[in-house]
Order: structure tokens, then C-alpha cells, then sequence
């Protein structure tokens, strides 16, 4: 499908290459996180790489993930039996080959994280693996206990520094994408602090740029996570698969007036019950699994208790759990908990679903190509066939690390040396605007409480076109507009994606996966394929 926004603009901002501060790259890669950073790593191995990042190296989804890596790693486990779990999750629409790669790839991959310095947990010499839902094994590594992520992008970050071919830059907003007249591109242009605008000329760009959870007002993810790369790609005419499939997590802690925050899954594997507010457990009333069954069985079973019980939350129960070994276990967790007075050996710790991936994004292929010449993606902002219409728990730190050496070895050895010195002569020129101006702090609000409750956990039609309705009007006055600064830039972005999103859950008429219709509360045959959305060139 080929959906025309009200307002469709190719560039968010006007420039002239005449005028501008230019740099030049064999491979540029956009974003720090894993995937970011394990590409920059594979790339650097080949020809000289920029690497660039929106703020600091450390916010990202990457840094802040608590529940760890899943990988065949117990003597009790097989590749089949990942394959398998991830496939059933995926409800119908993973693609097998790419499963099977992903899965065997992965215990060689951690090692290696292992021999750059990543800290895991361990028992007796060998990596401590826990169960989650999902999984029929136990096959999740954690490193610093409740705070994986940071242990895996610390050490990756050093290599990074410690690299002699990486160029790494931070606060580095990637604007726009720039393809030359063959709809190839050819590099970005960006602004950082003290410098201003920017371009980077390169002869292949890896996008990875992670997720768009803060286009709800619920969500686990930090405040960069505004869909950037998804908009880029997507006003580059790059293809967006199944836009409609966002993963919501089933615990955030949920204190009135403060920031959602993750409460892992690894709770639920290791005891921890779900109560509702009169402190009845219920989760074995929806299914069979209990607490560890997939993360939307959870999130919409939690969802329909607080309404049966007219309550804003429901509860982890965890008072059972040894206090020390918790603290021990969970460090994060525990001090998040303290920090609000909740004492976990008596007390019951609020919870309530929130956004938390983004499981649809730019269409890849095996190498990490994407549909646009010299573009490839890695990580969540990619849709690589992994994740289907459902991910798996700890898959995407296990994603993010096979295709971000995928996509850095497939465009660093793409590079012809020399091209990236050619100088593109352009100049992009967007005429002034007659509409009256928006606040944009007031949209990205009431966007963000839109998608909440319009395109949420659970959906139906005439709220999901009541969104794209409401989307589309406010993008009639901000996407005309020329902005300067971030927050503009990322409102645009974020009305973008989420008119992308809305689009996509309401050509689904079906239940499948994190997709859930009241409407069409089964999941249809006719519907076990993907949904393709591209801007018209």
C-alpha cells in the first residue's frame, strides 16, 4: 500500500550542500545501541565508519533493558527448541529462515561479548540462565543482574572508543536521509550543538535508531524513543512493514505522577503472581501458562481485570521471594522499589501494561538491505522477519547483536573507496507556510493520549479511524512548517509514524499476536501476511 499523508514532505528541513558543513564516511551508522554498535564494531573491521547517536551513548532501549539475552546456552536446550518458541509466538508471520539464523548464531555471539568484557552471571563458572514466558527452556542470560542491557552496551562501547576506525558522535540529530536522483542513498543530514547543521556523505548508512514507544503515553522507553528512523526511512521512500504490531509489557510500575518504569518479566519466571486489586490471583483464568504466558496474553489479561475491577493497576506479588537474594538478584528493581517505599517483603508492587517495542519497522533482507540502495537496518527499528505479529522475550537484544554484525559486514564490504569523497551538489528549498502554528509540546501530549487509547493494547475500528483522523489534522499544521530544533523535528516524526501506525491496525481486521481486534477477536487465514506501507516517490 501506498498511503498519502495530508501533508507529504520528502525533507523535514532546507539546505544547500554549497553552504553546509560536510563530512565524509565509507560507512555511516545512526544509533548506539546494540544493533548500532555491534555494525559500527563488524563495519570498522573493514573501512573507516562514523558513528553518530542522538544524545548520549548511554540512551538508548539498549542501555535500559533489564531482562537479559535468550540463547541456547543449557545442556537441556536445543536450536529446535528456540526455533520453535519463537515461531509459536510469532503467531504465523516469522519468517523460518531468518528464526533459525538469528537462533544459531547466537551462542557464538555472546561468547564473544564475553571475551570483549560483558559481565554475565554466573553459577559455578558457567552463564546463570533463568526462565521467561515463552520459552520452554530456561535460556535467558542476565548480566548486572536487572540491568543486562548496560552490562552488554558498556562493553561494546569500549571496543567502540577503543576502535582507531570509528569516528563516534554524540548529540547528533539525524534529520533526513539523503538519496541522489536514482532514490539511492548517499549519506544524512543532521545538527549537533556548537556546530549546527551537518551532512554526512556516505557510501552506505546503517540505520539504527531503535524504537517509537513515546508515542504512548504508557511506556518503558527513554525519551529519544520518538520513531526517528522509522520517519526518515519512511519519507525516503523506504517500504515500513507491519507498522501495526507494538508490543506493550504486561509490568511497569505504576505510581501516579512518576515515569513508567520496566519491572521485568524474570520476576514472573522466578515466582513472582499477579493479583488484582482485592489481591486474587488471576492470570490462571485466561490461560494455562499463568504468569508466563506470551507478553500479550498478559498485558490484555491485566487490561481486563482492571476494568472488572475498576481499578487503574493490578499487582506483583513477590513477598514469598527471600528479601536479600532479591536485592542481590534484582538490584535495580529493589532500589526502584525503596525509592517509593515499597517494602517487597510485605508490600505488593503496582503494575500496569505499557508500550515497549516496536516489533514492525523497515523492511530488511537477510543481508540487512532495506528497499532503498546503500540503506540497511538492524535492531528495532527493523523488521527483519524475526519477531512475526509477536516477540519473543529476550529476542530483540539477541536480534539487535546477529543482524547488527549482519548489516555492518554486508555494508562495509558494499563500500567502493573513493566514492565517498564525491561532493553532491543540492539544494532543497520548502516554500514558507500560510496555517496557523501549533504548539508542538501540546500535540506531542495529546498525540501520545491519542495512541494510548485509540491504537492501544486493544483496538477497533471506528477509534483507530478516529486516530488517523485526528493524526492527519494535526499533521496539516506541523508538517509544513520548517522547524530548528529537536522538538519540533520529533513531533513531525512522531505524527508520521503513528498515522503510519493507525493506517496499518486498521487495515488488519483480525486478532493476531500483539494485535488485538474487539472487533475481530479471531485471527482470520486470509490475514497471515504482512503489511507493507510506502510513501509514493
Amino acid at each position: 500500500m501506498s498511503p498519502k499523508p495530508a501533508e507529504d514532505r520528502r525533507y523535514l528541513m532546507p539546505f544547500d550542500t554549497t553552504s553546509t558543513q560536510q563530512l565524509f564516511t565509507d560507512c555511516l551508522v545512526i544509533g548506539s545501541g546494540i544493533a548500532g554498535l555491534r555494525a559500527a564494531l563488524e563495519a570498522s573491521r573493514y573501512c573507516d565508519v562514523t558513528l553518530v547517536c542522538k544524545e548520549n551513548a548511554a540512551d538508548s532501549n539498549t542501555w535500559n533493558a533489564q531482562g537479559g539475552i535468550a540463547s541456547v546456552l543449557g545442556g537441556d536446550d536445543t536450536f529446535e527448541l528456540h526455533i520453535a518458541d519463537t515461531l509459536r509466538t510469532g503467531c504465523g508471520l516469522c519468517d523460518e529462515d531468518i528464526v533459525r539464523l538469528v537462533v544459531r548464531n547466537g551462542p557464538e555471539l555472546i561468547l564473544q561479548l564475553i571475551e570483549w568484557g560483558a559481565e554475565f552471571d554466573k553459577i559455578d563458572g558457567h552463564i546463570d540462565i533463568t526462565l521467561e514466558g515463552g520459552h520452554s527452556r530456561a535460556r535467558v542470560a542476565h548480566a548486572l543482574g536487572d540491568s543486562t542491557g548496560r552490562g552488554i552496551a558498556e562493553a561494546l562501547l569500549r571496543k567502540v572508543r577503543n576502535s582507531p576506525t570509528i569516528n563516534f558522535i554524540e548529540h547528533f540529530y539525524a534529520v533526513d536521509l539523503i538519496t541522489d536522483d536514482a532514490g539511492a542513498c548517499i549519506g544524512v543530514i543532521g545538527c549537533r550543538p556548537n556546530v549546527g547543521c551537518e551532512i554526512i556523505w556516505a557510501a552506505n548508512t546503517v540505520l539504527a535508531t531503535g524504537g517509537a514507544g513515546r508515542l504512548y503515553r504508557e511506556t518503558t522507553n527513554p525519551r529519544v524513543a520518538t520513531a526517528d528512523g522509522l520517519a526518515m526511512a519512511y519519507r525516503a521512500g523506504a517500504v515500513l512493514r507491519d507498522m501495526e504490531f507494538m508490543q506493550f509489557h504486561p509490568t511497569t510500575l505504576y505510581i501516579a505522577g512518576a515515569s513508567r518504569a520496566l519491572i521485568t518479566e524474570t520476576l514472573r519466571g522466578e515466582g513472582a503472581l499477579l493479583v488484582d486489586c482485592n489481591h486474587k490471583r488471576f492470570m490462571p483464568e485466561y490461560d494455562p501458562a499463568g504468569e508466563l504466558a506470551p507478553r500479550d496474553v498478559v498485558s490484555r489479561s491485566i487490561l481486563d481485570r482492571m476494568l472488572k475491577t475498576n481499578s487503574t493497576h493490578v499487582y506483583l506479588d513477590i513477598r514469598h521471594f527471600d528479601k536479600g537474594h532479591f536485592r542481590c538478584r534484582f538490584p535495580l528493581i529493589s532500589e526502584l522499589c525503596e525509592s517509593f517505599d515499597i517494602d517487597v517483603s510485605t508490600d505488593l508492587i503496582p503494575v500496569r501494561p505499557s508500550a515497549h517495542y516496536m516489533i514492525g519497522g523497515v523492511r530488511t533482507d537477510p543481508s540487512g538491505r532495506t528497499s532503498i540502495p546503500n540503506l540497511y537496518a538492524c535492531g528495532e527499528v527493523a523488521s527483519t522477519g524475526l519477531h512475526g505479529a509477536n516477540r519473543l522475550g529476550s529476542n530483540s537484544l539477541l536480534e539487535g547483536l546477529v543482524f547488527g554484525k549482519i548489516a555492518g559486514v554486508t555494508a562495509s564490504r558494499q563500500v567502493n573507496h573513493g566514492l565517498n569523497q564525491i561532493r553532491h551538489r543540492m539544494k532543497i528549498e520548502i516554500p514558507p507556510s500560510d496555517r496557523s502554528r501549533l504548539d508542538t509540546g501540546d500535540i506531542v501530549n495529546s498525540l501520545r493520549a491519542v495512541m494510548w487509547r485509540n491504537v492501544g493494547i486493544t483496538r477497533k475500528q471506528q477509534p483507530l479511524t478516529e486516530a488517523r483522523e485526528i493524526v492527519q489534522f494535526w499533521q496539516r499544521y506541523v508538517m509544513d512548517k520548517v522547524f530548528d530544533d529537536t522538538v519540533g523535528w520529533e513531533c513531525q516524526n512522531m505524527l508520521t509514524v503513528s498515522w503510519l501506525m493507525a493506517c496499518a491496525a486498521e487495515q488488519r481486521c483480525e486478532s493476531r499476536g500483539v494485535h488485538y481486534r474487539v472487533d475481530f477477536p479471531e485471527t482470520d487465514p486470509a490475514f497471515a501476511t504482512h503489511i507493507d506501507l510506502q510513501r509514493p516517490l
